[in-house]
C-alpha cells in the first residue's frame, strides 16, 4: 500500500524539507519495520513546521487525541469510525494521502467500517451541563394557562345550562326521569410544543441537540473557543448550548441528531453516518 502526498495541500517551506518523497513512503509501507501510521503523521507534521496545538486548532481534534494517534493509540478516538475521520483530517493538514492512511489502518485493525448502528461503542460519560437554560418555569406557566382556560370553558357551559330558561318541564305520570350522565373527565393539559421548548432570547444564540433512535458524537464550543461538550449523545438525550455570539458544532452520525436553533426546528443535522461542522449566531439560523 502506498501512502503518498495529497495534492490538496502543500506544507510551508522548501519542497525537499516540507514533504515526503513518494518512493520513500511506498518503501516504508511495504517494509515490515517501516514507520507506523502515527510516526508518519508526526514526521509529516514536523516537516510541515506545525505544532500539535496548531494541528488541533485547524482540525478541531483535541490535543490529547492528536498525541495518542501519533503514538498509534487509536482507543482514544472513540471507535474505528472516528479514527478514520481523524486520520483523514490530520493527513490533509500535514500533506499526506488520507485515504491511503485509512486503508492501511483498516488492514492493520480489522477491515472495513461497521454499520451506522455500531459506529459508537464506547460507554457514555455523564456530563452535567451547567449552561442549560431552565425551561421548567415556562412549561409550568403554559400548563397552568391551559388548565385555567379549560376550567373557564367548563364553568361557562355549566352556567348556560343552568340558566332561567333551562328548567325542564315536569314529566308525565308513569314516566321515570332519565339517569343522570356523569360529566366526562377533564382532558389532560397538552405538553409544551418543541417550538416553545427551543425558544431563546433574540440577543443570544441558543442551540439544542436531541438524539433520535441512535446515538451520535458531539463537540460544541463557544465564541471564545472554549469546549462546552465533547462526548457521546445517547438516543433520546439532549443538550442545549447558549452564547452571546457564536456556537460551533462538530456532529458525528448527523442524521441521528435533531437541531433546534434560536427557537426554530431545523430538522436532522445531516445524513446518517455523516460528520458535519456547523456554526450558528444570533438571529435567523444559518450554518457557518
Amino acid at each position: 500500500m502506498t501512502i503518498g502526498k495529497s495534492p490538496r495541500r502543500s506544507a510551508p517551506g522548501s519542497s525537499a524539507s516540507a514533504s515526503f518523497d513518494m518512493e520513500r513512503l511506498a518503501e516504508h509501507s511495504r517494509a515490515t519495520d517501516g514507520p507506523s501510521i502515527g510516526r508518519l503523521l508526526a514526521r509529516a507534521r514536523l516537516d510541515a513546521g506545525l505544532t500539535v496545538d496548531q494541528v488541533s486548532t485547524r482540525t478541531r481534534i483535541r490535543v490529547p487525541i492528536v498525541h495518542a494517534i501519533e503514538a498509534d493509540d487509536f482507543e482514544r478516538c472513540g471507535g474505528a469510525f472516528y479514527a478514520r475521520g481523524h486520520l483523514r483530517l490530520l493527513a490533509r493538514e500535514v500533506g499526506l494521502d488520507g485515504e491511503a492512511l485509512v486503508a492501511r489502518y483498516d488492514a492493520e485493525h480489522g477491515g472495513a467500517a461497521p454499520p451506522a448502528s455500531r459506529l459508537l461503542d464506547t460507554a457514555p460519560i455523564k456530563v452535567k451541563d451547567h449552561r442549560r437554560p431552565n425551561w421548567t418555569a415556562p412549561m409550568v406557566a403554559a400548563i397552568v394557562a391551559v388548565v385555567v382556560l379549560i376550567g373557564y370553558n367548563l364553568v361557562g357551559s355549566s352556567s348556560s345550562a343552568d340558566g332561567p330558561g333551562a328548567a325542564s318541564a315536569p314529566l308525565p305520570s308513569g314516566v321515570s326521569a332519565p339517569a343522570t350522565v356523569a360529566p366526562s373527565a377533564q382532558p389532560p393539559a397538552p405538553e409544551a410544543s418543541a417550538g416553545a421548548i427551543a425558544a431563546a432570547p433574540a440577543d443570544k444564540v441558543t442551540v439544542k441537540l436531541v438524539a433520535g433512535a441512535e446515538k451520535s458524537w458531539v463537540t460544541a464550543k463557544d465564541s471564545s473557543g472554549k469546549s462546552l461538550f465533547s462526548n457521546n449523545l445517547e438516543a433520546g438525550q439532549d443538550q442545549t448550548f447558549t452564547d452571546p455570539k457564536k456556537i460551533t458544532l462538530v456532529i458525528g452520525n448527523a442524521g441521528a441528531v435533531h437541531l433546534f436553533v434560536n427557537g426554530k426546528d431545523l430538522g436532522p443535522a445531516g445524513q446518517d453516518g455523516q460528520v458535519v461542522h456547523l456554526t450558528y449566531t444570533p438571529g435567523d439560523p444559518q450554518a457557518g
